[in-house]
């Protein structure tokens, strides 16, 4: 671990905002987005949370302060929404008031990227108390390094115990510390359908995209106008 001086690292305007690494799939960025436009509704009247996609993560408990993670999405609470009223280039945990995201996601994809073991360590090294991976399509694969280890689970939530973490059990999963569960569904749009990631609410209930409840809401509509026509026929 580096110990830095803050007087001396770089400031987020002179940093890169990510490493470049194209996604080699559509739901590393569909899932993460659908996640931040949720919380832009949930949390409407709240100023004090921050949810990216594919952005840079700059922190000093690895090798350089200049070596960022890049999460596929990551949440930061008691932080601003907008940091001084603009949009942030990358997040940069010294300028954060040292506050690191609580919540890391990453979706795998065709071409490994360290999820299961080098990530997992870099996000525990930082502090990250949630680290959930998505691995819908590649689950079944075994890794070449590690031939007899035991496939993992398309959906899997880790919680950090002591500095290490912990597979979680149970979908939703409930986060009382970010007062919101996480867990699969399936999203459709027009005659498309595909599984996603939503957030639930702590009694296991979806929280509705925009799409959604307005669907629901022309269906109550159209209830409302057959019952008020059979009553003035009546």
């Amino acid at each position: 671990m580096v110990k830095s001086d803050p007087r001396q690292l770089p400031t987020s305007a002179e940093l890169p905002c990510s490493d470049d690494t194209p996604v080699d799939n559509e739901d590393q960025n569909f899932i993460p987005n659908l996640l931040l436009f949720l919380l832009q509704y949930i949390w409407a009247n709240r100023n004090d949370w921050f949810f990216s996609v594919d952005m840079g993560v700059y922190h000093t408990t690895g090798v350089s302060p200049l070596v960022p993670i890049v999460p596929d999405g990551f949440l930061s609470l008691g932080v601003e929404r907008r940091k001084e009223g603009k949009s942030r280039k990358s997040y940069v945990v010294w300028e954060e008031n040292n506050i690191v995201p609580i919540l890391a996601l990453e979706i795998v994809s065709l071409t490994p990227g360290g999820e299961y073991d080098k990530k997992l360590d870099i996000y525990a090294k930082l502090g990250v108390l949630y680290y959930i991976i998505y691995n819908p399509e590649y689950w079944q694969r075994v890794s070449e390094a590690a031939p007899s280890e035991l496939r993992h689970q398309p959906f899997e939530v880790y919680r950090l115990v002591d500095g290490s973490y912990q597979l979680q059990i149970g979908e939703p999963f409930w986060m009382p510390e970010i007062g919101l569960g996480i867990g699969r569904s399936q999203y459709v749009s027009g005659n498309i359908q595909r599984q996603v990631l939503y957030w639930y609410d702590q009694q296991g209930k979806r929280y509705q995209t925009s799409e959604e409840q307005l669907e629901l809401a022309q269906k109550q509509l159209e209830r409302y106008r057959q019952q008020f026509g059979e009553l003035s026929e009546g």
